[in-house]
Formats: C-alpha cells, sequence, structure tokens
C-alpha cells in the first residue's frame, strides 16, 4: 500500500525525543545522515576515521553529496567513536554487502555491525537494516546477534525492520527523497513507527510491505531483474557478433515498438546489478534448488570481459597489429559512467585479459581514484592531465588502439584521432563516439 498519510505531527509523537544513529556513511548511509539530520539529532557513524574527518570537514570524496548540504543538516554530527551509539534510539544500518572471491555473499560487515549495535542496545531501541541482502537475513542472521550481544527480548525489548536502499551512484534526479521507500517491522507497531520515519523525510512516499522478509526480497528481485535484462542484450550482442550485424542498430530499430524494453549490453559492476543475484542464488540454493535462469543471467554477464578482451584482439589482427607489445588505451575504470565508484568493475577484467595477450594497456580515468584502483586491482591510473594536448605527440607515443569501457561526459571532449596511430583501432563499448569506429558492443 502507498501511504501518503505522512502528517508531520503524528510522526513527531511516535518519534519526539528519539536519536538516530546511521552506522555506514557511504553512498548509502550519507544521504540518510543527511536528511535525517534536518529533522532528528543524528549520529553519522562510520569506522573509517578519514571518512570522518572528511564529512566533518563538509566534503564527500564519492562526489555524491555537495558541500552545501552538510549546513542543512544542522542536527547531524559524525563519530568513529562506538561508544556515541550508546546515545541513540533507532539504529539504521547502510553497510556494503559484497560477494567474495567464490561469488558467495559476505555479511561480514552486517555482521560487525550488528554486534556493535547489540552491545548498546536499550530497552524500546529499533534496529532498522538498509543494506541490500538475501530474504531471511536479517531475522535469521542479524538479530541472533542482536539477541546475543544486548541479552535483551525480541519484540518486547527491542524490534528490528528493513527498508532496502535504492540509491543509484551518480543519478542526480532519482535521489533519496524522491525515490519512494520501501518499508517494514517486526511488528505492527514497529512498522508504523518505521513507516512514519521514512515518511518524514521522503516526500515520495512509502510502501509498507507485509513482513520483512518481503522487503528484503522486493529488494533483491529489483537488481536481479536488471541483470538479467542486461544479459539478455549481452547475448544478443554475442549472437550478432557472429552475423556482422550492429547490436545498437538493432537495439535502435526496435525501441521504435512501444513496449520494447530499452536496456544494451556492457560490462555488469558495481556493488548491486553485478553481486545482489548471488545473494538470491545462495538462499536459494541453500534451500535445495538451483536457480537456472538468474545463474544462466550471471554467467553471460561475467563471461563479457573476457569477450571483450578477445574481439579486441581480432580487431587489432584485421589492422594486421600485433598484439604483443600493442599500446592500448582504455577510457574508464569506473563502473557506471560519471561516478568516482570502482566497486567490482569489470574494467580490471578487460585489463589483465589484454594483459595476458601480452599488449601494453594503459587505463584513463579522471575521475576514479588512483589511489583506490591501485589498491583494489594492482595497477595505476594515467595521470588525470596525460590526454592533454594530444595533437602535439609523436607518432611513437600514440595508442594502437583505443577501448571506450565507460562512458563519462569528460570523454566528449576527446578526440580519438588525435590519440591513435594513424593505422589503429577503436572498439566502442557504449555507442559513445560520434566518428567512424571498429566495433560496438
Amino acid at each position: 500500500m502507498h501511504n501518503t498519510t505522512n502528517t508531520q505531527d503524528t510522526t513527531q509523537a511516535i518519534l519526539q525525543d528519539k536519536i538516530i544513529a546511521i552506522i555506514g556513511l557511504g553512498y548509502v548511509g550519507l544521504p540518510l545522515a543527511i536528511e535525517f539530520g534536518k529533522r532528528y539529532p543524528t549520529i553519522g557513524f562510520d569506522t573509517n576515521p578519514l571518512r570522518i574527518q572528511e564529512l566533518s570537514n563538509h566534503t564527500d570524496s564519492n562526489h555524491q553529496t555537495p558541500s552545501d548540504a552538510f549546513a542543512k543538516a544542522h542536527l547531524l554530527h559524525f563519530s568513529n567513536d562506538p561508544a556515541s551509539l550508546g546515545q541513540a534510539n533507532i539504529y539504521i544500518i547502510a553497510v556494503p554487502t559484497p560477494i567474495d572471491t567464490y561469488k558467495t555473499p559476505d555479511i561480514s560487515a552486517l555482521l560487525a555491525a550488528s554486534k556493535m549495535v547489540g552491545e548498546v542496545l536499550k530497552q524500546g531501541d529499533i534496529i532498522i537494516y538498509e543494506s541490500t541482502t538475501y530474504p531471511t537475513c536479517t531475522e535469521n542472521d542479524c538479530l541472533p546477534i542482536l539477541q546475543k550481544y544486548s541479552k535483551l527480548r525480541y519484540n518486547q525489548d527491542f524490534f528490528i525492520g528493513y527498508s532496502p536502499e535504492r540509491i543509484n551512484p551518480g543519478d542526480r534526479k532519482n535521489t533519496l527523497t524522491n525515490i519512494i521507500k520501501i518499508t517494514a517491522g517486526s511488528t505492527q507497531e514497529a512498522a508504523k513507527t518505521i513507516n512514519a520515519l521514512y515518511a518524514s523525510i521522503i516526500p515520495a512516499g512509502t510502501y509498507l510491505a507485509p513482513s520483512i522478509k518481503v522487503a528484503e526480497a522486493a529488494k533483491a528481485i529489483e537488481n536481479a531483474q536488471r541483470d538479467l535484462n542486461i544479459a539478455f542484450m549481452n547475448e544478443l550482442a554475442l549472437i550478432f557478433e557472429r552475423l556482422q550485424i550492429d547490436t545498437h542498430e538493432v537495439i535502435k530499430a526496435a525501441s521504435t515498438k512501444w513496449n520494447f524494453l530499452h536496456f544494451t549490453p556492457g560490462l555488469v559492476g558495481g556493488h548491486c546489478i553485478g553481486v545482489d543475484p548471488y545473494y538470491l542464488t545462495h538462499i536459494a540454493t541453500s534451500l535445495g534448488y538451483h536457480p537456472k535462469v538468474i545463474a544462466a543471467g550471471r554467467y553471460i554477464n561475467d563471461f563479457m570481459p573476457d569477450f571483450i578482451a578477445q574481439k579486441m584482439i581480432k580487431l587489432l589482427a584485421k589492422k594486421h597489429i600485433s598484439a604483443l607489445g600493442a599500446k592500448i588505451l582504455i577510457l574508464g575504470v569506473t563502473f557506471k559512467e560519471n561516478c568516482p565508484d570502482i566497486r567490482n568493475s569489470k574494467v580490471a577484467q578487460v585489463q589483465r585479459a589484454l594483459m595476458d595477450f601480452g599488449c601494453e594497456v594503459y587505463v584513463y580515468d579522471p575521475i576514479a581514484s588512483k589511489e583506490a584502483v591501485l589498491k583494489e586491482y594492482g595497477f595505476e591510473l594515467l595521470d588525470p592531465h596525460s590526454l592533454q594536448n594530444p595533437n602535439q605527440w609523436e607518432e611513437t607515443q600514440k595508442y594502437n588502439a583505443l577501448l571506450l569501457a565507460v562512458g563519462h561526459a569528460s570523454f566528449k571532449t576527446l578526440k580519438p584521432a588525435e590519440l591513435l596511430t594513424q593505422n589503429s583501432v577503436i572498439y566502442d563499448l557504449k555507442g559513445f563516439f560520434d566518428c567512424k569506429v571498429d566495433a560496438r558492443l
């Protein structure tokens, strides 16, 4: 049901004298802390002292929250001291839930946050989970940790809830306050309180789900559905490549039908679409069912980095350019355009695959952190100013091939012809450039 009756008087009565703690101040937690900090005393907590320092100075290294937004959250303060959490009555946990190298859910941060909160829980407190996870995780995995460390009685002394995040990094239109928020609680009264809490900061409204498991599952299928749609387009790209048909032209033609879903092929990385389907397959497998459609979509999307690398080698061969020692420039390393987030970047897999073929691979991304890329993926990005004045380069300084992997707006100022040798390859995964290219995905 879509709740549009979020009267301020009722909300204030329910939430009177409450202090809110947001645990985890990344892409999800920081916008929450800012919005709640405009209305309620709010503690923004993160274990990273450097993150706390930059946020206290009204700076967000993720480039998602402008400096002037902090001043509006006059009731918000930041801390990395776990003892400060004891002041709160409502805890919102928004920590990362990635997968490990075996593509198994890693909920260690979720359990650690639950332990931290459990140690300071008091009578009447509410804990709300926002981190994406598999259905049943909140009640079967997190709740026992809260009970163990608090020694309090569930649904008598404390209550839990779930409200899945719907943050889209880099999206300036579909922000926290503009997206309907799903809410759920462990009792009817807790659910009403949680729903009223979010309704007070989200003009778009809320949707009160009938149970925590339903809310968890809703989030899981949102991303699995998108993953499957992209996988379908990637499979079409694999087919059309053999037929020597431009996939983007096919999609353009098909999009003239009113009910055609306009998805495009590409690399599927990031912390959501490339991760969450594994959470769904994990819980299904643990119950004795082995998902086939979801797993097939993941297989196709995980295969794409190798396909792209192999395609590049074929394109070089057609131009009689030896792969061994070929200088290849990759544009973009983040998981999506105009966003500095490098988590689960599939571009790094393309880079490694091309290196295995003997290519010299250079990656340029002016909005990604050089330090973070080196630490996470083991290679150095080109200097942000390295592509300046290419029209003055000698032929030996130029690249044999260009791979457009991420369509950052800043790349529009680049002129591929100036970056490349006379005999060269342009492989445009996104259909980004207006110039003549050798291949698109």
